[in-house]
């Protein structure tokens, strides 16, 4: 596990951040009209519920059912995700993390809106290349390093996905443990990998953190109350997680529930003692 000394950022414990899963924004084909004001209120809702179970910060996601493969993002789309992430940031507490992704990998905007609106973190689609369901994601971590010194987000840290449902490397021939020391050498702040098999998950963690050490590992899901313990608090565990639908009430893409944060909360930190 991690010496959060190394990665103060990261905050106490295994982090435990939680999915704000969004509804299909405006800008995009399957958005239904009038629908923001609720996909706003669903959002502050939900960070509130992992701000009072006592989750270390949430990510805001969107999921728009279709993207594009690169840095293209509609005005309106940019606009919604601003609001909500500005309005997120003011529900909560200062040391709660307010994270942005746009998908499938709109670094440079997701930095932008993060670093206006209020967010101290991005998740990284693609820090590399891979073949994705959208198109081939042909990453170019120059311009989002660039980018990211231009507007002064040193401080808005970035977690590359390196295996995950988002992320596989494409073409063979690299390791996780390869993709992630990559994202290292290209600027990012700490990793995210998953698997829904357990055993192949604590193989990934072990092999990054021998290839890169002090690198923070972050899952990426599959993580759930009956596997946190295991996954988060023992000492091959990870040093953090993103934990989405176990959290919501009503299933994949509902309002998260402050007893379900808290319960997942209430386990890992109290096996991680």
């Amino acid at each position: 596990m991690l010496d959060k000394d190394d990665a103060p950022w990261l905050g106490r414990g295994p982090v435990i951040l939680g999915m704000i899963h969004l509804q299909p924004l405006p800008g995009t084909p399957f958005h239904q009209e009038g629908s923001f004001p609720q996909i706003l209120r669903t959002a502050v809702d939900s960070a509130r519920a992992l701000y009072e179970g006592g989750a270390d910060g949430g990510l805001i996601q969107t999921v728009d059912r279709v993207y594009p493969p690169g840095e293209e993002c509609d005005p309106a789309r940019i606009a919604a995700l601003s609001l909500i992430t500005r309005a997120v940031a003011d529900a909560v507490g200062p040391d709660f993390r307010v994270g942005v992704q746009v998908m499938r990998n709109g670094v440079q905007v997701s930095l932008a809106i993060a670093k206006v609106a209020g967010g101290a973190f991005v998740r990284v689609g693609a820090i590399v290349a891979t073949l994705t369901t959208h198109g081939m994601v042909e990453a170019d971590p120059l311009a989002v390093m660039e980018y990211r010194k231009k507007i002064d987000a040193q401080n808005v840290k970035i977690i590359a996905e390196v295996e995950s449902m988002h992320y596989t490397w494409f073409g063979g021939g690299k390791t996780v443990a390869d993709v992630a020391r990559a994202a290292r050498q290209v600027g990012a702040d700490a990793v995210s990998l998953c698997h829904p098999d357990e055993g192949r998950v604590l193989e990934m963690i072990a092999s990054v953190r021998a290839a890169v050490p002090g690198m923070p590992i972050i899952l990426a899901g599959h993580t759930n109350h009956s596997n946190a313990a295991r996954l988060l608090a023992s000492a091959e565990g990870a040093d953090g997680a993103f934990v989405g639908t176990c959290l919501e009430g009503e299933g994949w893409g509902s309002a998260i529930v402050a007893d379900k944060v808290k319960a997942y909360v209430d386990i890992v930190r109290g096996a991680a003692r």
